[in-house]
């Protein structure tokens, strides 16, 4: 395998080459001026960008790193940076490198920097004429860690080997994280991969999945939120069950069979706000004229979701996660399986619903919720809770027909 990488200079960049070289791999820096190199790599082969179509012939792949650094609210920086982008992918092509790996900062996809590099993104692909063959996958990354430099170093090298991992583990729950090994896994894997089954978008991280302060706290909001509402608000579970039976016939209680964690069924508990005979469908596939005048103030204000405090007693769901789905619903299904989402338990919210998207559209969901996978944190949950209770969450909307 051999892989050309520009901005290897950068911090990434820096911790990134010796691992390759580790795994074997042969590489070639590429920097607009060959001294930037200097003093770092000795042992690489390096050019200038003038002469990277002769050096970098025989390369698989081009890892451009130098958007890490030179990410900007600025709309004239950001459209540097795409002139720059274009240039090493005309340059790649004539060089016969046929994936260009464009890494950047998961800032990117957020507030102000997101509407400038969303416009970035589709002026790159909008102006560059890819030939077949050449694909750019953009990959994002959060905050970089090296669990062993940080043991050693720094304020945590005071103190004891498992005191000081734990301190990381508790930080590492709060945001997002990516290793070098992962990234480093990640280039390597790229070797004989098929560029036309290859994402476009990829955001690399390490995951919670094996964060236990992580899955300890949350699991533990999850219980104390669903128990202040069963000592608190029993009264309040009451009323509206006895409003939603005098309403209407049929039980006050909505039982509903959906898809949990790992792709295992469970029951899940709503309060009903459908006429009784309403089809068994997706939330988006029913008729509006099926709510009831309750049932549609109760899903307004979000109060019809309160049962679930039973699933989250049986730990059927948590309260941040992605949206249940119905079993007969297989295309989100197999995209979320694809994905790996259905490695995290259902949330009663999630990221997909407080920013609007909902079942109609199972492809486009089920990447949001592959990218609270790879973003999930306790910070990110709170923020999701928050824009929840403001009066995020529309996800589930019924159909105005």
């Amino acid at each position: 395998m051999k892989v050309a990488i520009t901005g290897a200079a950068g911090s990434l960049g820096r911790q990134l080459v010796p691992l390759l070289q580790k795994k074997g791999i042969d590489l070639v820096l590429v920097e607009r001026e060959r001294s930037e190199l200097a003093g770092y790599f000795a042992d690489c082969e390096s050019c200038d960008t003038s002469m990277m179509v002769d050096s970098a012939r025989g390369c698989s792949t081009l890892l451009h790193l130098s958007d890490l650094n030179k990410t900007s609210e600025e709309p004239h920086k950001s459209s540097l940076q795409v002139d720059e982008l274009l240039d090493m992918a005309g340059l790649a092509h004539q060089a016969g490198i046929k994936t260009i790996v464009n890494f950047s900062s998961v800032k990117a996809l957020d507030g102000a920097i997101a509407s400038v590099r969303t416009l970035a993104d589709a002026r790159a692909e909008s102006e560059l004429e890819w030939p077949e063959g050449l694909i750019m996958l953009n990959v994002y990354l959060p905050h970089l860690h090296d669990p062993e430099h940080s043991a050693r170093h720094g304020f945590l090298g005071k103190f004891p080997i498992p005191f000081n991992r734990l301190i990381l583990t508790a930080i590492a729950s709060f945001r997002p994280t990516v290793s070098i090994e992962r990234i480093a896994d990640f280039v390597e894997c790229l070797d004989g991969a098929s560029p036309s089954g290859a994402q476009k978008t990829i955001i690399l991280s390490d995951g919670q999945s094996r964060n236990l302060v992580f899955t300890l706290v949350k699991r533990t909001l999850d219980l104390v939120f669903a128990t202040a509402i069963a000592v608190f608000f029993w009264w309040l579970l009451f009323l509206i069950w006895a409003l939603v039976r005098i309403e209407s016939k049929g039980s006050g209680i909505f039982a509903q069979e959906r898809v949990g964690k790992d792709g295992n069924p469970f029951v899940c508990y709503k309060f009903r706000t459908m006429k009784i005979g309403t089809a068994n469908l997706g939330t988006h596939e029913v008729s509006a004229s099926s709510v009831t005048k309750l049932g549609a103030v109760l899903r307004k204000l979000k109060l019809d979701e309160l049962p679930q405090i039973i699933n989250i007693f049986r730990n059927d769901i948590s309260l941040i996660g992605p949206r249940p789905c119905l079993p007969v619903q297989q295309e989100l299904i197999e995209a979320r399986r694809r994905l790996g989402v259905l490695a995290l338990k259902p949330g009663i919210s999630g990221l997909a619903q407080v920013n609007g998207i909902d079942m109609s559209d199972p492809e486009k969901l089920a990447q949001w919720d592959a990218r609270y996978v790879a973003l999930q944190s306790l910070l990110l949950d709170l923020k999701i809770i928050i824009a929840t209770a403001l009066g995020s969450g529309n996800g589930d909307r019924v159909s105005k027909q």
